[in-house]
């Protein structure tokens, strides 16, 4: 399998120099050169096959030669060493818990994997790599864990200053080792900004071996397929019409990697894109106008998000083709007050918690399942409502108790270095620590 540039097509590459590059030429992403198809007895029958064995074979094609099979089927067995059930809230919607592995998020899946793969491709390399990765809540916290304690690897995180939940800054500050932690004064989409900046410095990459772990890189964007056919295994035991799936969207690589799945093989009546105050891309579903636009923040802030990266890569899979798309995804933009509102709901009506991303999920698809009644699906639970107490506890004014897997972190102190939203000062920070 090879992969192009988006931004430049004439540069191509294998798996394993996508994912230690990260990203191509002037910022580009890559993008798989095929699309591989399931066989449709796959399909038909996943129920009779394992989540490691269906991990597997969604991955496969796309790692090609650039890992034994046999050391693929571990990687991808560590990768989904942990429930991710279909849980059934309504009559008409069921949530897709994915928060279950060590750092309570979805981001967990990717992480694992692309670790993985990555400690696989430097095992005989002398050379340390620095992993450099933005987030907005939890891709922070599921990097952290996934390469802690890695030999040859460095870790550096830039998050927002004020903008994640304790939980999560636990999770990406408290760890050490081979983990860094730069607190910005400004938003995900400077952290972002940063993050690119460095990787098209000459000095900073004639000095360091750097690479991404956001959902630019296709190790991490990849591997989020798996958890949608784990989704499907589980559907097709209980309804027989192929179901509407609904995502939260921040930086869109989770959609992204849904319709690429669907483009596979995967049936799916229709897809939600659920966004919430920053409506980048409901917006363009209405003016046919990209127009990216400065971050909001809100209570689902790991989706606040003015300038979606991974977007491009879904114009790719439509061919730019506008209505095709626009008759595949529909998206929404969900207000703080209405997520709010949502938690409560449906507290009060099915005793299920949501937090606040996966109730801009269900929100949306209510509101699209009032247009289409006759149908059913399931949204993605990307967080554990633990991460998200304060607003979760106010909508349904009761505590949520901190599972025990946090007890030790959350004791743990802060380490981090706040920087500006200043290349200059993330040039300095990276260039010291060779």
């Amino acid at each position: 399998m090879k992969y192009y540039n988006l931004k430049d097509s004439l540069e191509k590459v294998d798996f394993r120099e996508a994912t230690i590059k990260g990203q191509g030429k002037e910022k580009g992403l890559f993008f798989p050169e095929n699309i591989p198809q399931f066989d449709d007895e796959f399909i038909q029958n996943l129920h009779q096959y394992s989540n490691e064995e269906i991990a597997y074979q969604c991955m496969k094609d796309f790692v090609g030669d650039e890992i034994p099979s046999e050391i693929l089927k571990e990687i991808v067995a560590e990768t989904v060493s942990f429930e991710i059930p279909l849980v059934k809230i309504s009559e008409q919607i069921s949530i897709l818990e994915l928060f279950h592995g060590p750092t309570l998020a979805f981001k967990d899946i990717g992480a694992r994997f692309m670790s993985r793969c990555l400690s696989y491709f430097l095992k005989d390399q002398q050379k340390k790599v620095t992993v450099l990765v933005a987030t907005s809540g939890d891709t922070g916290g599921a990097v952290a864990h996934g390469f802690y304690k890695t030999p040859q690897i460095n870790v550096v995180i830039l998050y927002p200053k004020n903008r994640v939940s304790p939980v999560q800054e636990k999770q990406l500050t408290a760890l050490g080792e081979n983990i860094s932690a730069l607190e910005v004064n400004g938003s995900f989409d400077d952290c972002q900004n940063l993050v690119k900046q460095a990787f098209s410095d000459e000095e900073i990459n004639s000095r360091l071996f750097l690479t991404s772990a956001n959902s630019i890189n296709v190790a991490r964007w990849l591997p989020q397929q798996i958890y949608y056919l784990i989704a499907l295994k589980q559907w097709i035991q209980h309804y027989k019409e192929q179901p509407v799936i609904c995502v939260p969207s921040g930086n869109f690589g989770n959609i992204c990697a849904g319709l690429l799945t669907h483009f596979r093989g995967l049936p799916a009546s229709h897809f939600i894109a659920a966004c919430n105050a920053n409506h980048v891309v409901p917006d363009y579903f209405k003016t046919e106008n990209y127009q990216p636009q400065k971050a909001v923040p809100t209570l689902s802030n790991a989706m606040d998000v003015g300038n979606p990266s991974n977007f491009v890569r879904i114009l790719e899979l439509f061919g730019h083709q506008f209505e095709v798309l626009k008759n595949k995804i529909s998206a929404y933009s969900i207000d703080d007050h209405k997520t709010m509102n949502t938690i409560t709901e449906v507290y009060g009506k099915y005793g299920h918690i949501l937090e606040p991303h996966s109730a801009v999920a269900f929100a949306a698809m209510e509101e699209y399942l009032q247009e289409n009644p006759d149908q059913k699906g399931f949204i993605l639970g990307t967080a554990h409502p633990v991460k998200f107490p304060d607003a979760v506890e106010k909508a349904i004014h009761t505590q949520i108790r901190i599972p025990g897997s946090l007890n030790e972190l959350m004791k743990k102190q802060k380490k981090t270095v706040e920087i500006n939203s200043d290349f200059e000062e993330l040039r300095r920070f990276l260039l010291d620590k060779i």
